[in-house]
């Protein structure tokens, strides 16, 4: 089946105006102006796009596919992701990887879980390891696994700065961020080093001394967590001005009365007010990953569990607000993470690419979701479903 999606107002990201887009075979055929081809002798799905918006889909770098948490004890552990949940949110790519819990959740269980969404509909990718080092791996170790495992892209998260850390050294970070070159190199990956940032003293600091003592880019390593309070943010915005990628996680707003988060709205302001590229910044959910608060003696008080569905949220509110123009607030959710992470098909619209893209009505409202070239969400309807749904 040929689909053709009409008339619709197309962000590739860049501004297109009204286009018409063919696709076939899980592919974009063409991106053509409005009634510029006639197609003869195929069966086609006619899509009326007029008074729509299309987007690139959404790229969620990081989330929990089998859930995460159990800081409160075996009760806390959180769900598995569900299909359904995703590309309601207008997600088609998105990286899994463990978390606190390396033990009761493992390697060979996340690389199933990946293989079974992309099998439900969506493309799938993974960190190898957990928040402790020395990593837990497939292969044996980060470098073999980024060679020899198809979805693995990187090491991650790996905790730093954070008392539920395995509290590494410096060293040992910057083998990690060694073995995650070498092997991207040879496994034609981005090979990342991804670092959970908690609220420790510390910081960033293991980044600026890898940067300035060994010869790893900065491109080579990205923190997560990094607008978990004001005083990391500051040294998140120096780590891209020297040349890094920064992830800030999408959640509730922040309640000023107790939350010491800083909104996606005032990472954006600080970082075009410093005159700082907003293509070094990537958005994710954290989704089905627990959100633990703990007192100033370590002790949990309360605990929540991330969720999808606020990724598409945050981008229609940055939109709405006029923080960001639509080709802008795009590129934080899907076009930045698919360039740094070497997801050559994903996070753009052009002839060539998949067939991963989003509609939503005048008002930024998700109508469609499309995943190489299947549709997942008609008319504000989930139409994937989980094997066991």
């Amino acid at each position: 089946m040929v689909t053709l999606i009409k008339g619709g107002n197309v962000f590739a990201p860049e501004p297109l105006g009204t286009k018409d887009i063919l696709i076939g075979n899980g592919k974009i055929l063409a991106i053509f102006d409005k009634d510029d081809v006639t197609i003869c002798g195929l069966q086609i799905d006619n899509v009326v796009a007029a008074k729509k918006n299309v987007f690139p889909a959404l790229v969620d770098p990081h989330v929990h596919m089998l859930g995460g948490g159990g800081e409160g004890g075996p009760a806390t552990r959180s769900p598995e992701m569900r299909i359904e949940d995703i590309v309601a949110a207008g997600v088609t790519t998105l990286i899994g990887c463990l978390g606190t819990d390396g033990i009761t959740r493992h390697m060979t269980s996340l690389l199933a879980k990946a293989r079974a969404l992309e099998i439900e509909g969506v493309t799938t990718f993974i960190f190898t390891g957990s928040y402790e080092v020395p990593v837990q791996t497939i292969t044996g170790s980060v470098r073999s696994d980024l060679v020899i495992i198809d979805k693995v892209v990187g090491a991650g998260e790996i905790a730093v700065s954070d008392h539920r850390s395995s509290q590494p050294t410096f060293d040992e970070i910057a083998r990690l961020a060694a073995e995650c070159r070498v092997g991207g190199l040879l496994g034609g990956k981005a090979g990342v080093l991804h670092l959970h940032l908690g609220d420790g003293q510390r910081r960033l600091n293991f980044l600026f001394r890898l940067i300035r003592e060994t010869e790893i880019p900065p491109t080579q390593v990205i923190p997560t967590h990094t607008n978990r309070n004001p005083e990391l943010f500051a040294e998140a915005l120096e780590w891209v001005r020297q040349g890094g990628f920064i992830d800030v996680t999408i959640g509730l707003d922040p309640d000023p009365a107790r939350d010491r988060e800083v909104p996606l709205e005032e990472c954006l302001a600080r970082l075009l007010q410093d005159g700082l590229p907003i293509g070094n910044i990537t958005a994710s959910s954290d989704a089905n990953g627990s959100l633990p608060v703990f007192d100033d003696n370590g002790k949990l008080v309360r605990l929540t569990v991330a969720t999808e569905g606020h990724l598409f949220r945050k981008f229609r509110d940055i939109v709405l607000k006029k923080i960001l123009r639509p080709e802008e607030a795009i590129r934080i959710f899907s076009t930045n993470a698919a360039a740094f992470y070497k997801f050559r098909n994903k996070g753009r619209l052009a002839a060539g690419l998949d067939a991963d893209l989003i509609m939503t009505d005048g008002d930024y409202l998700l109508t469609d979701v499309m995943a190489g070239g299947k549709w997942l969400v008609r008319d504000s309807k989930v139409i994937a479903r989980s094997t066991f749904s």
